[in-house]
């Protein structure tokens, strides 16, 4: 049986916020279905990258490597005050599962705009199999 799960918050420039999702036994898996970035406030400008890892990042960059392992998502928002900018939004984010906590940053490229995320999940239960691959995933990308 799968349930969704949704998580809310706001970063500022170089944040970084953990969302506690892992459990006792590792048996319940978590996967993202939707990831959306807002500003906090429609006139100001705004170019900003807000990413998901599924461990702690040491730095908080705007750089976008979808080589990188640990990343599950990624998100570009561009705002302008006026209307010769208006918001533009790509996100993009992987469709696997995981049982471990993530972390959710922001790094401003130019201006220091607080941006809101939120996420959706589809919680479910892992068979052992699954509970051991994601675990085992989480443990060689932590080293």
């Amino acid at each position: 049986m799968s349930v969704m799960k949704s998580f809310k918050g706001k970063l500022a420039d170089g944040e970084q916020e953990e969302i506690s999702l892992s459990t006792n036994n590792g048996l319940t898996g978590y996967e993202i279905t939707k990831f959306q970035v807002m500003p906090t406030d429609a006139n100001i400008d705004v170019e900003s990258v807000v990413k998901i890892y599924s461990v702690q990042e040491t730095t908080v960059t705007d750089q976008i490597d979808f080589s990188e392992s640990t990343l599950l998502a990624a998100s570009i928002i561009r705002a302008g005050s006026g209307v010769a900018q208006p918001l533009t939004v790509t996100t993009i984010f992987d469709n696997i599962k995981f049982n471990q906590d993530i972390f959710v940053t922001l790094k401003n490229s130019s201006y220091t705009a607080e941006i809101n995320y939120y996420i959706e999940m589809k919680q479910s239960d892992l068979s052992l199999d699954e509970q051991t691959v994601a675990t085992l995933k989480n443990i060689r990308n932590s080293n």
